[in-house]
């Protein structure tokens, strides 16, 4: 049986409600197909929105970057943060405007950050963040060297506080708008990888398989 986490105040959806999930495996699922979160914070009143790349181990989400981004130092000094991320499946087009809608899959993560210090957890979090987003380039790159490691911050946020968002499915259009005379529908999204590029400069090898066969889809 999936594991559900009662939603808190801060986390149950409001507005259309039955489109709220509250699944671990299913927040997992969409955290695992996505790559590109955006992290929300406050400093001294004024709001920051910051898209970052993540990757997830169990219930941990690790982000990284410049120890000297204003995300990474504000974060690590303990500030609340909002973590999102969104995957876009679909436009949704009704016969009235007001009803056209968008296929989606999002999560929704608050809490605090912590800084990740101990040398095997960081470099094992790069890891993760790298295979993350392109699985075997880890093992087929340079590893970051010591000067790399001190320039580089990586935080863990557990997903503790959390929900998910989905919408599914064709338009829904009132009644008396059902005879109107345009096309209503679903127009189809998703992420596609195009043919790798090779590098002009040094082209030492041929793309690798995980290059040419790349693709974010788990579904």
């Amino acid at each position: 049986m999936p594991e559900t986490q009662m939603p808190t105040a801060r986390t149950r959806v409001v507005r259309e409600p039955h489109r709220g999930v509250y699944s671990r495996e299913e927040a997992y699922r969409i955290l695992d197909e996505g790559f590109i979160c955006h992290v929300g914070f406050a400093v001294d009143g004024q709001p920051f929105v910051i898209p970052t790349s993540y990757g997830r181990k169990d219930a941990d989400l690790y982000i990284h970057g410049s120890a000297a981004s204003r995300m990474l130092r504000q974060m690590k000094d303990g500030i609340a943060v909002c973590i999102t991320v969104t995957l876009l499946d679909g436009l949704v087009l009704a016969r009235s405007v007001f009803n056209h809608s968008m296929n989606y899959r999002s999560v929704v993560i608050l809490g605090k950050a912590t800084l990740v210090d101990e040398p095997e957890e960081k470099l094992a979090a790069l890891r993760l963040l790298s295979e993350h987003i392109l699985p075997g380039r880890w093992d087929d790159s340079r590893q970051p060297n010591e000067r790399e490691l001190k320039q580089t911050s990586v935080l863990r946020v557990p997903i503790e506080e959390f929900s998910a968002k989905v919408r599914i499915g064709p338009p829904i259009d009132d009644e008396e708008d059902l005879s109107f005379p345009t096309w209503a529908g679903v127009i189809p999204l998703e992420m596609k990888a195009g043919a790798p590029i090779d590098d002009e400069i040094n082209p030492l090898r041929e793309a690798p398989e995980y290059a040419k066969n790349y693709s974010r889809s788990l579904r």
